[in-house]
């Protein structure tokens, strides 16, 4: 199994190619996974396909644990929270390329979230003065 360290790692260099390459890059979240704040509705089969490029999400941040950004669901900002043992691909939309990472095992208790506080419910929308937004992939 790969050690969630690496897997940072992995994923911000598979990110840092895609816009390179001109490539929308996509992530693939598991939104079971304790820790998960995306707006509900846009899933499917306990899956959200997320647009982390830069024209489609603003305030981006990859850290060690987390994937935090702001954008626009429904024309409604939004923040996202993702941990980042809940991302189960990172790949370009255009070309399917990218790498993949076995489903996540749900731990009993949830993760504390990139604040260190609970997580929050992304119901709520951020400030109006947010531009970017997010396209959902059936």
């Amino acid at each position: 199994m790969l050690p969630e360290s690496a897997k940072s790692y992995l994923l911000n260099a598979v990110y840092q190619w895609c816009v390179d390459q001109g490539y929308t890059p996509y992530i693939l979240v598991v939104v079971a996974y304790p820790g998960v704040s995306v707006p509900s509705g846009y899933e499917k089969d306990g899956r959200m396909i997320l647009d982390v490029s830069p024209r489609a999400c603003h305030s981006l941040n990859m850290a060690d644990d987390w994937i935090t950004f702001n954008a626009r669901f429904g024309g409604v900002a939004r923040m996202v929270d993702v941990p980042m043992a809940a991302v189960a691909a990172i790949y370009a939309a255009e070309t399917q390329e990218g790498m993949g990472f076995a489903d996540p095992e749900i731990p009993t208790t949830p993760p504390s979230s990139p604040e260190g506080g609970g997580v929050e419910s992304t119901d709520k929308p951020i400030g109006k003065s947010e531009r970017p937004s997010l396209r959902v992939v059936k």
